[in-house]
C-alpha cells in the first residue's frame, strides 16, 4: 500500500502543521511516512506545500512524482488548482471554497470554484464557516483533514488523537474546537 499527498495553501492557514498530524497519525497506525515541505517567500500569504507519503513498506523518496498523488489537501481553491499535475487519474480533492487573495490578480473566485467542482473527484467546503460554526475560526484545516478522513488509510481515530496531542498545549478549549472542526468536516464529506 502506497498513499502519497499533496498539501497546499499559503503561510497562516497551518498546512504544514496538518501534513504534522496526519504524519503522526499515520506513524500511530503502524505506516512509514516520508514528508517534504516548502515554505513560500512570507510567513503570511506565500505558498506552502508539503508532500506527505504514506506506505506499509519503507519510502525512499520524500517528494510525489508528477502524476501520483492519491489526495490533493488544498487550504486555497487557487492554490488546489496549481498543483493539479501532481495528482493521479484517480486522485481526489479536498478543498476550501474561501480564497486568501494575497496577489492583486487574483482570478474570478466564481470561474476558480468552478473549475474545481467539475472534476471528478472533487470535495470543496466552505471551511471557515464550519470552523466559525465548531468554535474556532481558525481551524479551517481541521475541517478539511475532517473531509479527507475517510479517504486516509488508517482509522479518523488516529488522526483525533493526534490532533488531541498536538492541541494540548494550548489547552482544553482548543482541543474540543479543533476536534468539533475535524468531525464537522467528516459529516459534511458524507
Amino acid at each position: 500500500m502506497k498513499y502519497d499527498i499533496v498539501l497546499c495553501g499559503v503561510g497562516g492557514q497551518g498546512g504544514i502543521s496538518v501534513s504534522v498530524i496526519i504524519a503522526q497519525a499515520a506513524m500511530e497506525a503502524g505506516l512509514h511516512v516520508k514528508q517534504s515541505e516548502v515554505h513560500g517567500m512570507a510567513q503570511r500569504g506565500g505558498e506552502v506545500l508539503a508532500h506527505l507519503r504514506i506506505s506499509d513498506k519503507p519510502i525512499a523518496s520524500p517528494t510525489i512524482p508528477e502524476g501520483s498523488a492519491q489526495l490533493l489537501l488544498a487550504f486555497e481553491p487557487l492554490e488546489a488548482l496549481r498543483y493539479l499535475p501532481w495528482l493521479a487519474p484517480d486522485a481526489t480533492i479536498v478543498s476550501a471554497a474561501e480564497p486568501v487573495k494575497n496577489i492583486p490578480n487574483y482570478p474570478d473566485l466564481d470561474k476558480v470554484l468552478a473549475t474545481l467542482k467539475a472534476l471528478p473527484r472533487a470535495v470543496v467546503l466552505e471551511a471557515d464557516t464550519i470552523a466559525r460554526e465548531a468554535g474556532n475560526a481558525r481551524a479551517a484545516n481541521m475541517v478539511l483533514v475532517g473531509a479527507a478522513s475517510g479517504l486516509l488509510p488508517f482509522p479518523p481515530e488516529k488522526l483525533e488523537e493526534a490532533i488531541q496531542r498536538n492541541f494540548a498545549r494550548k489547552g482544553e478549549a482548543v482541543v474540543a474546537a479543533n476536534l468539533k472542526a475535524f468531525r464537522n468536516g467528516r459529516q459534511a464529506n458524507r
